[in-house]
């Protein structure tokens, strides 16, 4: 299975994004092997730099630095996706400001993200990487529940709170990717704390 054949924009409603930045991961995947999910933001400005470009991207660096904080082995993410973790974005396209808008978060979050989740019939725990993916989560849970699961507040006070949607356990987390990860270190801390438990719940 390719999740970009499974899932796809066709309109590209949104005004705030970098539409040539779009992309949804184009790799042959056992689905049936997927246990979590890992939702960053966006796709970086240069696709070269996405978790499944070739050579070293920026975005596996990072994420394979999150994995070894974390305690696991991993040079790669060919190395993650055989710990059952799949990682992709909450938004396809590149964002073209330091935010992103509730509008564009809930375009994707509702038109590609839920589907794109519903392509792994295994999944447990559903990591969400910094802000626009507890976003995108908590659209998605207040179309289909009528109201969002992961509360308001600074990631730290609610990062260790007990939150599920359908037979999915959610945690809240920090963005993995971009040039601050390497820098503060109290966030790599928790990123890897809560990369540990959410593979070790799954």
């Amino acid at each position: 299975m390719r999740p970009n054949e499974s899932v796809k924009c066709t309109d590209f409603p949104c005004q705030d994004v970098n539409k040539k930045c779009y992309i949804v991961p184009n790799i042959e995947i056992d689905a049936s092997k997927i246990k979590t999910l890992m939702i960053s933001e966006a796709p970086p400005g240069d696709l070269g730099d996405y978790f499944y470009a070739p050579e070293n991207p920026f975005y596996v660096q990072t994420t394979v630095q999150a994995f070894n904080d974390a305690g696991f082995n991993v040079a790669c993410m060919k190395d993650v996706l055989n710990l059952g973790v799949y990682v992709t974005t909450a938004i396809k396209c590149a964002k073209t400001d330091y935010s992103i808008s509730l509008k564009t978060i809930e375009n994707c979050g509702l038109r590609i993200l839920e589907n794109e989740i519903c392509l792994f019939p295994k999944v447990k725990a559903i990591l969400l990487m910094g802000d626009t993916a507890i976003k995108a989560m908590n659209c998605i849970a207040k179309r289909n529940l009528g109201k969002g699961i992961i509360p308001s507040g600074s990631t730290y006070k609610i990062r260790k709170g007990e939150y599920f949607y359908k037979q999915f356990r959610v945690f809240p987390s920090y963005l993995q990717t971009g040039k601050s990860y390497l820098i503060e270190k109290s966030k790599r801390k928790m990123i890897a704390e809560d990369i540990k438990t959410a593979l070790e719940y799954h």
